[in-house]
């Protein structure tokens, strides 16, 4: 079969290699459709090895070279002894997080947390990248027939977007900050405006992406955090002027940070969900005075699966407004991966088609 494998930085290639073998007892093997490339994809092509196994990872046994892709969507080309919850011709969307059974964390459903777990497309040998990929049965969730193969490869990102809401307890007529327009900051905004927000304002940085964001016409505020009156616009439709009551950080910026310690109002609540590059300086003083609750987002419980397919359903979410991209396998390092790897490029996501 055909597979964009990861060797090393700068290093991927479209090989064939062997298909997965027959499923084991609690698994399925997946046709894949399309494939979301996400920014942990470009951090490993061009600084990998990071998240991706150089040794047999212990719960898989997976090293590199390793089939990327750990956001996809496809159909069940076959079924192992002892699935009963799937058969042969479902849709499925995928859920990464591979567990260790009876693992401390797996056995309280935040398995997502465990140093155990092994993510698909990272730390396992076949991930959505390729024509076919092995999972177990518990890592996928059925699509129905009203959402489309393209929205199934975007609910790995939908998923942990709702995640990071969910964490920063985002309801009816909350006012929330969002600091970073790349897709999980985009997505982050989507599913406060589905919590029910009753303002969602987007702080982004690159003028090519703040663009971007306002062709799509999603209904929220977009505003340039360099710019002079940049606090102003936040702060002032706020009750009083006393700042947001959530500020989810999707940026994995130091000054993305500042701007939500500042802008949220005392009492309120920080979502760090972007991971940074090098440990930020945080004014403690300020965050401590504030009384502002900081907590973070990781992925996504794996419990999660089906309510975000049926936000997806109900048009709650409608992830598949991000995507700005589509290639195919043969297009994909260079049309995919170069382009998005690109400082001033304005992409939020594209799409591989890995079977058309």
């Amino acid at each position: 079969m055909k597979a964009l494998r990861f060797h090393a930085a700068h290093d991927l290639r479209l090989e064939d290699i062997d298909p997965p073998a027959a499923p084991e007892p609690n698994d399925v093997i997946v046709a894949v459709s399309h494939c979301g490339i996400c920014g942990t994809d470009i951090h490993e092509y061009l600084d990998g090895p990071i998240f991706v196994s150089t040794r047999p990872h212990p719960l898989t046994g997976a090293s590199a070279p390793i089939v990327l892709g750990h956001e996809f969507s496809g159909k069940i080309a076959a079924v192992g002894r002892g699935v009963g919850r799937f058969r042969d011709g479902d849709r499925v969307a995928i859920l990464p997080h591979l567990n260790k059974p009876g693992d401390y964390f797996v056995r309280r459903g935040i398995g997502h947390i465990s140093d155990t777990t092994a993510l698909v497309g990272l730390s396992s040998a076949y991930g959505g990248m390729g024509e076919y990929a092995v999972l177990p049965q518990d890592n996928i969730v059925k699509l129905p027939d009203g959402v489309s193969d393209e929205q199934g490869a975007l609910f790995e990102p939908m998923a942990v977007a709702i995640n990071a809401i969910d964490r920063g307890g985002v309801d009816a007529g909350s006012t929330v900050l969002v600091t970073g327009a790349g897709p999980i900051g985009v997505l982050a905004a989507m599913a406060a405006k589905a919590a029910g927000a009753s303002r969602v304002v987007v702080s982004e940085a690159n003028p090519a992406r703040r663009l971007r964001l306002d062709s799509l016409e999603l209904g929220y505020e977009v505003v340039d955090p360099t710019s002079a009156n940049f606090g102003d616009a936040v702060l002032g439709p706020t009750e009083e002027g006393l700042g947001v009551d959530v500020a989810i950080e999707c940026a994995g910026n130091e000054r993305a940070l500042a701007d939500c310690i500042r802008l949220v109002r005392r009492g309120g609540t920080i979502v760090q969900v972007g991971i940074f590059v090098e440990p930020p300086h945080v004014d403690m003083r300020l965050l401590v005075s504030k009384a502002v609750t900081l907590t973070t987002s990781w992925g996504f419980p794996i419990t999660i699966g089906p309510r975000v397919v049926q936000m997806i359903a109900a048009g709650q979410v409608q992830p598949e407004k991000i995507i700005t991209g589509r290639v195919a396998m043969a297009d994909a390092i260079a049309r995919g991966f170069d382009a998005l790897a690109r400082p001033d490029q304005d992409h939020l996501k594209i799409l591989i088609a890995v079977t058309v």
